[in-house]
Parts: C-alpha cells; sequence; structure tokens
C-alpha cells in the first residue's frame, strides 16, 4: 500500500516535466522504496548512491558551516541527478537531461518530497 502511494507521488514527479527521466525515493540506509527507473539501470546502484551522496553532502554542509543541507545536484555532461531529503528516512532522487529547467524541477521535487515526507 505505501509502496503504491510512493510510486503515485515519482508518476505524478516525472509528469510534471518532460525533462525529468527518472526518479526514485530511497531510504537514507540505500534500500529502494519506490522507484521509476529506466530498463537496465540498476535499483542497488542507484540506492546506495544517493544514500551515500546524501550523507556526504550532509556533512559537507555541516563541516563548512553551511547550515542543514536542502540537495545535492550533480551535473554530468548527459544530465542532471537531484538528491533531496524527504524527511529523516528517505531520499528523492530525479534524474534530468542536460537542458532541463532547473528552477521548475526543484519547484515541482521540493513538493514531492514533502507528500514522500508526510507517508515515512
Amino acid at each position: 500500500m505505501r509502496a503504491d502511494m510512493l510510486t503515485s507521488i515519482l508518476s505524478e514527479l516525472n509528469g510534471t516535466s518532460a525533462d525529468i527521466e527518472a526518479s526514485a525515493i530511497i531510504s537514507t540506509d540505500g534500500l529502494m522504496m519506490a522507484a521509476l527507473l529506466p530498463a537496465g539501470m540498476d535499483e542497488d546502484r542507484v540506492g546506495a548512491m544517493s544514500a551515500a551522496m546524501l550523507s556526504l553532502g550532509d556533512r559537507t554542509s555541516n563541516e563548512l558551516a553551511r547550515g542543514s543541507l536542502e540537495q545535492v545536484l550533480i551535473k554530468g555532461d548527459k544530465g542532471y541527478v537531484l538528491m533531496t531529503g524527504a524527511g529523516g528516512d528517505a531520499v528523492l532522487t530525479v534524474l534530468a537531461k542536460p537542458n532541463a529547467k532547473l528552477g521548475l524541477i526543484f519547484l515541482d521535487v521540493k513538493r514531492a518530497a514533502e507528500a514522500v515526507t508526510k507517508l515515512v
């Protein structure tokens, strides 16, 4: 039931922008809770990397006196990876196209993360 609700949040998020290619909700210890990923993409790898990057981002933000972490953004030549906390126990990860309109995606991801926070 909860997994279906989380998948519904991801479906809605992915539908808000053609620039969003995939999304996933992952526990902070790296376990996949729900995902809409392209075929062939390893869920376990996405989960482990998302949890590790969010943890590292949180530590970096604290150590460098930047306050609490809001998001981690990675830009590659084939697109973006955006990770944001969704409550204390989950991470929302989004893969976006290289020419994505990030302002709109940030807003949509924030809304989705708030919805996830209410469920986990």
